[in-house]
């Protein structure tokens, strides 16, 4: 049986890459990556987010991309009454937090904010780690 160890990256879908890169290494502090021909990225970690133009021609790629479809929790390391702070003074408008949620390995505490394209962007700290 096939064991995933862990996601290298993610594609996203956007109706101005332009707007989506600084908002991403701006507000969130990723780094831009440009690749392949002429191709940009994300990255943060050792992960990377692959960005796409709406109307993009690269295959393979999803049925049926879309802008502002993705739900997607980061985990940050500065305390969250920290990022509020921050938010706040670059005029990022919160939609809910600081509120509990379960992550992928425990407990966490959350705030959540809405990207250029409409994705709702998750920002956690772990409370509790169970596995």
């Amino acid at each position: 049986m096939m064991n995933i160890l862990n996601i290298d990256h993610i594609v996203l879908t956007c109706k101005d890459i332009d707007k989506t890169i600084h908002f991403y290494t701006d507000v969130l502090g990723m780094k831009e990556i440009s690749f392949g021909q002429g191709r940009k990225a994300l990255g943060f970690g050792n992960q990377k987010i692959n960005l796409h133009p709406l109307d993009n021609n690269f295959v393979p790629k999803a049925l049926n991309p879309t802008d502002g479809s993705l739900d997607l929790c980061f985990i940050v390391k500065e305390n969250l009454t920290d990022v509020l702070q921050e938010l706040k003074q670059k005029g990022i408008p919160v939609i809910e937090g600081i509120v509990g949620r379960t992550g992928a390995n425990g407990l966490i505490k959350s705030i959540y904010i809405i990207d250029p394209d409409g994705n709702l962007i998750e920002l956690s700290n772990y409370e509790k780690k169970t596995r």
